[in-house]
């Protein structure tokens, strides 16, 4: 036979990966969870580029964005002007991810949050962590919770902080009201200055957004926990 009637597999593509490495079996013979992130992309995006295959094209989505979080969060236009991903790939990444937030909210268990220790309860895994970690509830007008995202990892004072990053998931779900989150790997839940600091920072920025924060807790040892709502502290009383 002819070489110019032998049809090859188009390179950096899925199919010209050998049949145990490829995603799409893999995922076929084994479900969707035993899939890195890289795969799962990779799967949605088809094929590489030039001199790259997808699932290097996809490791390198990863760590441009910040894992899958910051690939969940960045827009088209961001997609877009990535090398190897062009218009076409970030719509369907941009479909991808949206479908999927949607039917998270479609199942998501609608817990609501009525005060400072329903916060508490919910985030009593951050007692145990050996360094702060601040993190946002997202809530509806009823005080449903949406969602809730880890904002910052270590000391929360006021130099470290980008307020306008605690609102931006709650801008774009279009979330009225949020409870800010951290711990004290001391365990004593004692508000300091800079937490104090922070509050007022975060509430003035939510009146400017139109976004209300509804308490600032801080999580001790325990169930230890302390609202500045209820102290006052950074909050107009």
């Amino acid at each position: 036979m002819s070489s110019r009637h032998i049809r090859e597999a188009p390179p950096h593509t899925i199919q010209a990966m050998s049949a145990s490495e490829r995603p799409r079996e893999r995922l076929q013979q084994h479900g969707a969870r035993v899939l890195s992130d890289a795969e799962l992309i990779a799967i949605i995006l088809r094929t590489g580029s030039k001199g790259q295959n997808v699932l290097n094209l996809a490791d390198e989505l990863l760590r441009e964005f910040g894992r899958l979080g910051g690939l969940a969060r960045a827009n088209y236009e961001e997609l877009a002007r990535v090398k190897g991903v062009g218009k076409t790939k970030a719509t369907e990444l941009c479909a991808a991810f949206e479908l999927g937030y949607r039917g998270m909210l479609a199942t998501l268990d609608r817990t609501q949050i009525h005060s400072a220790a329903d916060a508490a309860q919910y985030l009593n895994n951050l007692h145990a962590l050996e360094q702060e970690e601040m993190h946002v509830l997202l809530l509806d007008t009823k005080n449903r919770l949406v969602g809730s995202q880890r904002v910052y990892e270590g000391s929360v004072h006021t130099t470290v902080i980008r307020v306008g990053e605690l609102f931006r998931e709650a801008i774009r779900k279009n979330c009225t009201h949020i409870i800010v989150a951290h711990n004290h790997p001391s365990g004593d839940p004692t508000p300091s200055p800079e937490d104090v600091a922070v509050t007022q920072e975060i509430v003035r920025a939510g009146k400017i957004l139109d976004i209300e924060v509804l308490d600032h807790v801080v999580i001790g040892s325990g169930s230890q926990f302390t609202s500045l709502k209820e102290r006052g502290l950074g909050f107009e009383r």
